[in-house]
């Protein structure tokens, strides 16, 4: 019987069946431990140099910066800028300062101005939350005129006048500045205002 009769073997692949590939497994991340509270605007910072992040023991004053001015000195090489600061400070309980500075950078002429209104506070009279009687101030080319107000009203008053007021705990009050706008002479003419504020106890001591 001859070869050619017997079945034919069944044919093997050529090709062997392509293994599927698979991309390599990603390395494992390194444990880094957990990640601290998130800070300001979602970034996971650390502690600053400075420690800023530090809350400041409150003195329960009120501090405003009421004017700013900038001062330009022309020199051979261009212009060097100074500033000048003018700012109130006041516990909202009778208590108000004022203070000057003067630097060659913003912040450091505000520090000086705060500082040294803490240093030369005074006290003033008042009456609850008004004045107790109608005044007036003058400083220099500044005239201030000061009423007392009924509850409600409100402290109807604006600029560096607002500023000192809001210091020294006034709520209520009508006001009008008459003289010039210069911010150094309207303060101090509300603080001469508000110095000659005397109360009713006051007058009956003197009259004694």
């Amino acid at each position: 019987m001859s070869n050619s009769d017997s079945p034919a073997p069944a044919a093997e692949a050529a090709v062997p069946a392509a293994a599927e590939t698979q991309a390599p497994a990603a390395a494992p991340s390194q444990n880094r431990g957990p990640r601290g509270p998130r800070g300001p605007g979602g970034f996971n910072r650390g502690p600053r140099r400075d420690n800023r992040d530090q809350q400041q023991e409150d003195s329960g004053l009120f501090e405003k910066v009421v004017f700013i001015n900038r001062c330009a000195k022309v020199v051979k090489g261009g212009r060097r800028f100074s500033f000048a600061a003018i700012a109130v400070v006041g516990d909202r309980a009778g208590k108000i300062g004022v203070g000057h500075g003067r630097a060659n950078e913003v912040p450091d002429a505000i520090k000086k101005s705060t500082e040294g209104a803490k240093k030369h506070m005074f006290s003033v009279k008042l009456k609850g939350d008004t004045i107790p009687h109608e005044v007036f101030g003058a400083y220099d080319g500044g005239k201030v005129l000061l009423r007392p107000a009924t509850t409600g009203t409100g402290l109807i008053a604006g600029g560096a006048v607002r500023a000192v007021l809001e210091a020294a705990g006034v709520k209520n009050v009508l006001t009008k500045s008459m003289g010039s706008s210069n911010h150094i002479a309207v303060v101090h003419a509300t603080i001469e205002a508000l110095l000659q504020l005397k109360t009713a106890e006051d007058y009956a001591k003197a009259r004694a």
